[in-house]
Order: C-alpha cells, then sequence, then structure tokens
C-alpha cells in the first residue's frame, strides 16, 4: 500500500537557471526547522553512549520507543487527531520500522564497539542515501548542481571515515551501513506523508504503531540485560526518547515537507560535524587533525546544494502553518 499524493500537483515548483526566485519566508522557515532536527539528531550518538551506561542496547531502543510513544500518544489524544487514512498506513509503517526501531537498534549495536565520532561520520552518508530514495519514491529530480555537491560531500565522508580506520571496516560499520538504508526510507516515507499531514502526526502514529513491538521487545530485553542506573544513563535515554525521536523527527519531516526531501537531506552533512563535536565536549573523545578539514569541505557541499537552483517538493502553504 502506497501513500497517495494530491497535494503536491499543484504545488510543486521547479524552476532552472539564474531566474530562480529567492526562497520565501515559508522556505526559510523549514530550512529553520530541519536544522533544528539535524541538532537533535547530532546528540543521538552520544546521548546513546550515556544511555549505555545504564541499559543493555535492546532494551535502551525499547524504552526509549516506549517513552517517546507515550508523549506522542498524549498529544495526540488531548488534540484528539483522527487515526490515519487508510493510505497513509503503508507509509507509517515504513516510517516505524525504519527511523523508530530500525535504525536506533542497528545504530545502538554499532555503538558498543565504534565510537560516537567514528558512527557519526559513517552515518554522514544518510544525505545522500536519502536523495536517492527520494528520487525513486517520491519522483523528484535535483539539479545537476545539486547531485554534484552531494556526491562530493559523500565522498568527503567516505574518505574520513576510511582515513580514521584505517581501511577496515568492522561489524559495527555493517550495522552502520544497514542503518543508513532503513533510516533513508523511512525519512523518504515519512517526507512525503508530511506533506499531507503535519510532521508531528507521521512520527507521533509511526511511534503508536511501533509501540506493541516496543513493549514486547522491552519485556523480553529488560530480563536479561541487567539495568545500572546512572545520571549520565538517564539524561541520555531521556534526551534520544523525547529530544531525538520525537521533537528532532517532529521539526525534520515538517522542514523536509517545506523545503523538499533531497535538500533538506542536505542539512545533514552538517550532522558528523556537530556529533564530532560533541562527542569531544561530552564523551572526551580525540578529535584527530582530519576533522576540521573534513568540517569545511562538508559545509562547502551544504551551502552549494542549498544555493542549487531547483526546488523539489514543496508542501502547501496550509500544512506549515499546523
Amino acid at each position: 500500500m502506497t501513500a497517495e499524493n494530491s497535494a503536491t500537483s499543484d504545488t510543486a515548483i521547479a524552476v532552472t537557471g539564474d531566474s530562480a526566485p529567492r526562497p520565501g519566508p515559508r522556505a526559510e522557515r523549514g530550512t529553520l526547522l530541519a536544522a533544528l532536527g539535524v541538532v537533535a539528531f547530532s546528540l543521538t550518538f552520544p546521548s546513546t553512549v550515556w544511555g549505555l551506561e545504564s541499559f543493555g542496547p535492546w532494551s535502551l531502543v525499547a524504552v526509549r520507543s516506549v517513552l517517546a510513544a507515550l508523549l506522542a500518544g498524549g498529544c495526540l489524544l488531548a488534540l484528539r487527531v483522527p487515526v490515519p487514512e487508510r493510505r497513509h498506513r503503508g507509509g507509517l509503517v515504513v516510517v516505524a520500522l525504519g527511523v523508530v526501531v530500525g535504525f536506533p537498534l542497528l545504530t545502538t549495536l554499532a555503538l558498543e564497539t565504534s565510537t560516537s565520532s567514528h558512527a557519526a561520520v559513517v552515518v554522514g552518508l544518510l544525505p545522500l542515501t536519502t536523495a536517492a530514495f527520494s528520487v525513486v519514491r517520491s519522483g523528484s529530480r535535483p539539479s545537476r548542481t545539486f547531485w554534484v555537491a552531494a556526491v562530493a560531500g559523500a565522498a568527503v565522508v567516505i574518505a574520513f571515515t576510511v582515513q580514521q580506520s584505517g581501511g577496515a571496516l568492522s561489524t559495527g560499520d555493517l550495522y552502520l551501513f544497514g542503518a543508513l538504508l532503513v533510516c533513508a526510507a523511512g525519512y523518504t516515507e515519512g517526507g512525503r506523508l508530511a506533506r499531507e499531514m503535519p510532521g508531528w502526526q507521521v512520527i507521533g502514529w509511526a511511534l503508536i504503531g511501533a509501540l506493541p513491538l516496543s513493549l514486547a521487545g522491552g519485556a523480553v530485553a529488560l530480563s536479561f540485560e541487567p539495568v545500572r542506573l546512572t545520571a549520565h544513563g538517564v539524561i541520555g535515554v531521556v534526551w534520544v526518547a523525547l529530544a531525538s525521536t520525537f521533537f528532532g523527527m517532529y521539526v525534520w519531516y515538517r522542514g523536509m515537507a517545506a523545503i523538499g526531501i533531497a535538500r533538506a537531506s542536505q542539512l545533514q552533512l552538517a550532522q558528523p560535524v556537530l556529533t564530532l563535536v560533541w562527542s569531544v565536549l561530552l564523551l572526551g573523545e580525540h578529535l584527530t587533525p582530519a576533522a576540521p578539514v573534513a568540517a569545511v569541505a562538508v559545509l562547502v557541499c551544504i551551502a552549494v546544494t542549498q544555493r542549487s537552483a531547483r526546488p523539489v517538493d514543496r508542501a502547501p502553504a496550509s500544512l506549515l502553518e499546523r
């Protein structure tokens, strides 16, 4: 079952050349919202490392999902939001499997053996992966300049990763690459749904849909993974549950609805840089000399993609006011 889109046919904007208009207030607001999502996501790996001080990987993922679902459910109930239409439910399943279950679980398993900074750089490939998914799924067609800058950013990330890992990929890296695929699918489908319903409802209903699995998984995981509560552990799980999973996804999907899936995804090229900073400040990880060079190169790629001349996947103005 696929989510049909009746909103984009009259609202999609495609312009080329030097005649492209300057971004309007809605586009600027969409960029800001997507950027807030990136900031929230950039703290996910350090917070997960903290959370692993108190929980095992499986129970940590289950607890974060349950807490986020309780918050989302409370908001949906308080505002009397109707159940999603049948045509939206298939897309919500993809979002749930991708960003509520798959990505958190695979990255948490990876962080048992990988550092937060290393994981951040590998997951820096997510913007290019998401852009590719959006082309296939939503039919968007970014400009050639967009793709050149996106591939260049991905090349920087790959080179940095290989340099940091000494040319060898670990089991943790395999988990991370798997996380890239499932998260890109969830982002793309969520971005499509956010053009027809508010972004917070997209992630809210995805969390509710995954709640039975989260509760069952948590009951099993907590029975064989010991819990040792620490201040860092509690702060970590609360952040990934409420900020990364709910608030971050809310502003991220709303931003994608405003400026397009592929273009918003390029803002995430800044996420590895931010996570590197948090990893040093919060976890005391060592920042290599290559990191500032990679950071500058990635930021240049972001600037190019944001100035490329073909905006895609605009959302109706009414959605941006919700």
